[in-house]
């Protein structure tokens, strides 16, 4: 599924990647910011192999991927005590450090949305191949920080939902009620964020979570350049730069919630 719309100015373009380890599954977008403006200018589902991405994270000034860029350090370090024998290793209390990362403990706690764990869930699989295209990405020049300082930030798109106030959950899948959850989203998606043009792209976003998720990951990613998301707690930052962090927007939809217009 592919879609283009023509826009007249040079735009600043933001792109969002909801990375699947099925390419089928992967949906992209990219915006074209124009002062408080977003228009979507690209959506594609399962249209992109690796390199196609690493050229979509090229294009974009920044762009905000909905996987795990990182594992934690407790669960990377259990591993290779393992690999060499585990001559030291003892059953934890907890596992929590073993499958959480810091950020998705701070996600939790800041919103109520758990993510999923990357080292015990199937997302797994597709952490793999995020690390597979940030190495493409950094052997060609482009500078990735995990913790969210540079291109390339890590995204959630149900948390940034939550912080909106919008529905965060159900509207996953092809399940009627599933459907419905998803095209009210939508719905309420324009009355949220009327700075945002998805005319042309709705209908792909109601037929599609991964379209709908790419285009979020997009809006994260805009609201991050200009400024209007949370940054990493400087205690975590060390952390963050191994694990990765979850970029969050700020918690109000409207990007002028401060009175100020967006920076140009």
């Amino acid at each position: 599924m592919r879609a283009h719309r023509p826009i007249g100015a040079t735009p600043v373009l933001t792109a969002g990647i909801d990375l699947s380890a099925d390419p089928r599954k992967t949906g992209v977008a990219t915006l074209a910011w124009s002062g408080e403006d977003a228009t979507v200018v690209e959506l594609a589902v399962g249209a992109h192999d690796d390199d196609a991405l690493c050229d979509v994270v090229r294009r974009a000034a920044t762009t905000g991927i909905d996987c795990p860029v990182g594992w934690p350090d407790a669960f990377v370090e259990y591993v290779v005590a393992h690999r060499a024998g585990g001559h030291d290793l003892v059953v934890p209390e907890t596992r929590r450090p073993l499958t959480y990362r810091a950020t998705d403990l701070h996600v939790w706690q800041r919103t109520g949305v758990r993510p999923l764990a990357v080292s015990a869930e199937r997302i797994g699989a597709a952490a793999m191949r995020c690390a597979a295209l940030l190495a493409m990405l950094t052997r060609s020049g482009t500078v990735v920080d995990r913790a969210g300082g540079g291109p390339v930030l890590e995204v959630y798109p149900a948390a940034s939902l939550k912080i909106w106030q919008l529905p965060h959950r159900g509207y996953k899948g092809d399940a009627p009620e599933n459907r419905a959850t998803r095209e009210d989203l939508v719905d309420q998606l324009a009355i949220a964020f009327p700075w945002l043009d998805l005319v042309g792209f709705d209908r792909a976003c109601r037929d599609s979570d991964d379209a709908l998720d790419a285009v979020l990951c997009a809006v994260v990613a805009g609201l991050a350049h200009h400024g209007r998301c949370e940054t990493v707690p400087e205690d975590l930052r060390d952390t963050a730069s191994r694990e990765g962090w979850i970029v969050l927007p700020l918690g109000a939809s409207d990007p002028t919630r401060d009175g100020t217009p967006l920076p140009r």
